[in-house]
This record gives structure tokens, C-alpha cells and sequence, in this order.
């Protein structure tokens, strides 16, 4: 007899869809016969300048000790994060990136029996891991493409344990500045948990943007959830962390998974924080490379989103689908997201001068087939 597995599995996870990743380098060799070294990556979000070399020192010295277990509780790391963010080492809890904690959180406070808030268009880990642990999705209509916090503050029910927000937000790049979001937390009850992923938090500069760990202490109900893959350029590695009240903090670290952050991880994420002049270039980079996606962009009278991240998402006209597929031919990859419900969008995440320079090159090309149809039809 045959045994139909799907139905074995508990209910939330049945109608999940395994989470779509940018496509890597060598699959697209693979598949295509393309020479690895010409293809161009801008489909995850990573840090274009390559990892900072005191992360690699410092990784480099801890593969000495593979043959131990980490340490468990990531003590320097804790305290190295502790001393630059002005926060306690027991506010904070370490994850196999920030997924990870994210999963962790939605774990502790939710079931089948709580609803968990999210806006349309946000991060796709926050209807995954509410629904395969049971929980109900409330995704709150989104209002110009980004979180629209009056919405999903209205949206809270008695049974309504947890929200996302996501600032910046990933795919759209959307940002809320800290008055709104400020008003927005003031509004949901305590007994309510608010997560703020703020994932590309680094890349924001200037006045008026919000800083979560700032907050902490007037929001009891607020965690805070940052990375060391993208600014930091650690996305192999998988570090991140959340900061909270010790309080829950220490119900996290009940469900968190012993030595779930590598020793070789926790020695280049506790260096690389003290790379300032890396974290600056990294800043300097995007800022450079969004002008120039934009520029390009607006040249070839494309609409996009304004982003506030490491990524643009950009209007093509028509199914991006297609228009993917032709950009691969090229040796370029860039991200479709119909699954965040945006047909028409691909996300371009900031490269280098050079790699931003040849998506705008190949994307008229890739466009050309609907030109094409457009004269001659």
C-alpha cells in the first residue's frame, strides 16, 4: 500500500510551498552550459563587497577548533553586541539567522489557537512559520506597497498574539519613519508581541528613521530582529539575533536549538563588528549602485518602488516570469516575486558598479520580445 505522506503531515504545513531562494551561480551554469565566472548574481540580497577581511581572520583561526562544540551561549558575541547597541547580553538571543529567531518567536507565542498579523507584500518566512505551526495568517492589505500600521493595528483581535513588521521591508523596500512607527506601537495592546525585523536596518541613513533597540525600553511587547547577512556580508554564515526584554528573551532561549550558531560564524560576526570602515563602504556601495539601478531604471522609462534596502523592485510591463527566463540566458539573475503577489516585479538587488551595469544592458534585451510585438502586431 502506498502511503500519502502529505496527508500525514499536520495540517498548516500541507498547503505550504517550499520557500524559493535566489537562484545560485552554479545551477544557472549547470542548466545553461554559462562560464560561472561571467554570470551575475543580484537575486539574494547580499553584500556585493565580499566579507570584511577580520570576519575571514577571524573565521580562518576557528576552524582550528571544528573539532569542539560552539559555545552554546555566544558569549563574546553577546557582549560584543551588548557594548555596541547599549543593551544587555541577556536582551539578546542568537539565531542560525534571523529566520531562525524568527521561527523561535512564532514558536513560543503562537498556535493554533492566535492569529499572527502580517502585511501583504512582506518577508514570506512570516506566513510560513505561523501557518505551519497552526497559527491563523491575518495579511493585512498593503497601502503603496509597504506595511499600512493603521490597517494592521485595526486588525488585532483577543486572539491575536503576534505582528510582524518588517522596516525596511523585503521585496518592495518600503520604510516607515520613526514617528509612525513609534504611533503604531503605542496603539497595540501589551499583551500583543510585535516583532520588527529589521534586517536592512544598516543601510538607513540620515534623520527620522527609527531605531528599534530605542524603543525597547518604552515597549515591553517589542523584539527587535537584526542580521549579519546583508550590511555585514556574513549570508553564508547565518547570524542573527533578536533583542527584547530579558524577560522573553529567556522564553526564546528555552525553544532555541543548542550550538544553533557555528563556531566559525560566531568569531567572523563578534570581529566584523568592530569593521566600521567595512560597514561604511557597504553603506557607500548601495547608495552608489541604487542611484544607478534608478537612473538606468527611470532611462528605460521603467517604474520602480523607492527602497530603502540593498534591492530595487521594478515594474517590467507585463509577467515577469518570461522576462526572468530571458535575463538568465544573459548570465544575469535577479529575483521574480509573483509569490509576494507582485506578478509584474523583479527584484534587483545592488551589485557593483560593473554587475549593476550589465542587468541594465541585458534588461532591454529581455524586454525586447513584447517591443517587438508591440511594432509588428
Amino acid at each position: 500500500m502506498t502511503i500519502d505522506y502529505q496527508s500525514l503531515a499536520v495540517e498548516g504545513v500541507q498547503g505550504l510551498m517550499p520557500y524559493q531562494p535566489g537562484k545560485p551561480i552554479d545551477e544557472l551554469a549547470r542548466e545553461l552550459g554559462l562560464d560561472p565566472a561571467g554570470i551575475v548574481k543580484l537575486a539574494s540580497n547580499e553584500n556585493p563587497l565580499g566579507p570584511s577581511p577580520k570576519a575571514m581572520a577571524a573565521a580562518r583561526q576557528a576552524l582550528d577548533g571544528l573539532c569542539r562544540y560552539p559555545d552554546g551561549n555566544g558569549f563574546n558575541l553577546k557582549a560584543r553586541l551588548a557594548q555596541r547597541l547599549g543593551v544587555g547580553p541577556a536582551q539578546i538571543t542568537l539565531g542560525n539567522g534571523s529566520n531562525d529567531v524568527l521561527e523561535i518567536i512564532t514558536r513560543c507565542f503562537a498556535d493554533h489557537s492566535t492569529e499572527v498579523i502580517y502585511s501583504q507584500h512582506a518577508f514570506a518566512v512570516y506566513p510560513i512559520v505561523a501557518r505551519a505551526i497552526g497559527a491563523r495568517g491575518v495579511e493585512v492589505p498593503a497601502r503603496h506597497w509597504g506595511h499600512d500600521l493603521e490597517a494592521m493595528a485595526d486588525a488585532v483581535t483577543e486572539r491575536t498574539r503576534l505582528i510582524f513588521v518588517a522596516n525596511p521591508n523585503n521585496p518592495t523596500g518600503t520604510v516607515h519613519d520613526a514617528d509612525a512607527i513609534e504611533r503604531f506601537l503605542a496603539r497595540v495592546p501589551d499583551r500583543v508581541l510585535v516583532v520588527l525585523d529589521e534586517a536592512y536596518c544598516e543601510y538607513l541613513e540620515g534623520e527620522g528613521f527609527p531605531d528599534g533597540v530605542a524603543l525597547l525600553s518604552r515597549f515591553a511587547n517589542l523584539i527587535v530582529t537584526r542580521t549579519f547577512s546583508k550590511a555585514w556580508g556574513l549570508a553564508a554564515l547565518r547570524v542573527g539575533y533578536s533583542l527584547s526584554s530579558p524577560a522573553i528573551a529567556d522564553i526564546l532561549n528555552r525553544v532555541r536549538q543548542p550550538f544553533n550558531v557555528d563556531s566559525v560564524a560566531l568569531a567572523a560576526a563578534t570581529a566584523v563588528l568592530d569593521d566600521e570602515d567595512y560597514l561604511q563602504r557597504s553603506r557607500a556601495v548601495n547608495t552608489e549602485g541604487l542611484r544607478q539601478l534608478e537612473q538606468g531604471l527611470e532611462a528605460l522609462g521603467l517604474a520602480f518602488i523607492p527602497s530603502a534596502g540593498n534591492f530595487v523592485a521594478v515594474d517590467v510591463g507585463e509577467e515577469a516570469g518570461p522576462v526572468f527566463q530571458r535575463l538568465l540566458a544573459e548570465g544575469v539573475i535577479v529575483r521574480p516575486v509573483a509569490g509576494y503577489g507582485m506578478p509584474r516585479h523583479l527584484r534587483v538587488s545592488v551589485g557593483l558598479a560593473e554587475e549593476n551595469r550589465r542587468f541594465l544592458e541585458a534588461l532591454p534585451r529581455a524586454l525586447q520580445p513584447k517591443v517587438d510585438e508591440a511594432l509588428h502586431g
